[in-house]
């Protein structure tokens, strides 16, 4: 026999709600009530925040260098020379990274991280942004293709005349678990993935191609897997987002200990979670000169109601939304250079949080006296870092980086 729970709609034992959220129905005035406690602790102004703060707010902020950094390999093609490289961070495999720089290129150049997406695609991490020594799988020409006009748009920035490094970060390709760990009875007792073969896919050899059924369902055994992650991060004190701007900032200690760079000259780049990565790498580290960031901007009270579903855990670190908006996050750091690439039909942020945003940070530089070291950009389109995006961006880091 059901139980009733004794309340009759929305608006039992408090007020009505102003706004109905779909996702929280009777509870949707939660959300005001909520606003309300947070409005009370809010840090006043983004000009409080500063990167020590950001990075106590998303926990592991204590760093290190890369562990035994390793070259594995070469390969040239494409007017492009690269490099397989590995390193430690400390806590699980080896990272997986490519060095890519212009074939023909002579003494140092600027380098740049190229941070790959999170695209619920967690099979592949590098591989999804650049061309390695092998052709890529045929669903990462697809999601290029929808997400990146077609480009291995970090082979493109080094042919313009960059080092870059692209590396796997936490949960991603070579840092990434295996289907058996994510697959094991105590984390998933019941699973749509469960008739695969429980074994490492993610040691494939050289040139065997893995069945593309495989990488889906690994990819969706994924995105479930990462709820568990969020709960361990909360559970030792950090957040997803903290442990996965550590290994960036390793990545990035590991590019500027080259001697093929020039100087202190360090940019990052990124679309959608790698854009988030950029805004984290900037928010926490003083040796990012400029941050690019595509796709990947609103003020989280614009993310209500419909957008906050869509995204990752790495844009909702615990707490993080008490004591600042990520705009602030994004702008923390204020003179240095940020550029922001907005899509007016971005389908994962609304223009309305996309236009605060622009204007909150733009105040924030503006108040730093360096209004001209903040670029938003607005396009049209979708969710995507197109070509007409991409050689835009590359034109402010090459104007960054060279000044």
């Amino acid at each position: 026999m059901a139980m009733s729970s004794g309340l009759s709609g929305p608006s039992a034992g408090s007020d009505a709600p102003s706004i109905e959220y779909q996702h929280l129905g009777r509870f949707s005035n939660w959300v005001e009530f909520a606003l309300r406690q947070k409005a009370a602790a809010l840090w006043q102004g983004s000009h409080q925040l500063n990167l020590g703060r950001v990075r106590d707010a998303l926990g592991f902020g204590r760093d290190r260098p890369p562990i035994e950094p390793h070259q594995e390999g070469t390969w040239i093609g494409d007017g492009v020379v690269g490099q397989e490289i590995s390193w430690g961070v400390g806590y699980g495999p080896r990272t997986s990274a490519w060095l890519l720089r212009p074939e023909g290129a002579q003494g140092a150049l600027p380098g740049v991280l190229a941070l790959h997406d999170h695209s619920n695609f967690k099979f592949f991490g590098k591989e999804k942004i650049a061309d390695g020594p092998n052709p890529p799988d045929p669903l990462v020409v697809d999601l290029r293709r929808r997400e990146y006009g077609g480009r291995a748009f970090a082979n493109e920035l080094a042919r313009a005349g960059f080092t870059v490094l692209i590396h796997d970060v936490f949960l991603w390709g070579s840092r990434g678990f295996t289907l058996d760990e994510m697959l094991a009875p105590e984390v998933s007792a019941t699973s749509d993935v469960d008739w695969l073969p429980r074994s490492d896919i993610l040691g494939a050899p050289d040139g065997t191609a893995v069945q593309p059924g495989l990488i889906r369902s690994y990819n969706r055994a994924a995105i479930r897997h990462e709820h568990l992650v969020a709960k361990y991060c909360n559970l030792l004190g950090t957040s997803l987002a903290g442990v996965i701007a550590y290994e960036d900032r390793v990545a990035l200690a590991y590019l500027r200990s080259r001697t093929d760079i020039v100087g202190s000259l360090t940019g990052c780049i990124g679309l959608s979670g790698g854009g988030l990565r950029a805004i984290l790498l900037q928010a926490t580290s003083p040796d990012i000169s400029v941050a690019v960031v595509v796709g990947m901007m609103s003020t989280y009270d614009h993310l209500l109601d419909r957008h906050v579903a869509p995204h990752t855990w790495m844009l909702f670190p615990a707490g993080l939304a008490r004591v600042a908006d990520w705009p602030q996050i994004a702008s923390c750091r204020a003179p240095s250079p940020l550029v922001v690439q907005y899509a007016r039909g971005d389908q994962l942020f609304p223009l309305q949080g996309m236009v605060a945003a622009h204007e909150c940070i733009s105040a924030r530089y503006l108040a730093a006296g360096a209004p001209e070291a903040y670029v938003g950009q607005f396009f049209d389109g979708r969710h995507w870092f197109d070509r007409a995006m991409q050689d835009a961006a590359f034109h402010q880091l090459s104007f960054w980086l060279s000044t």
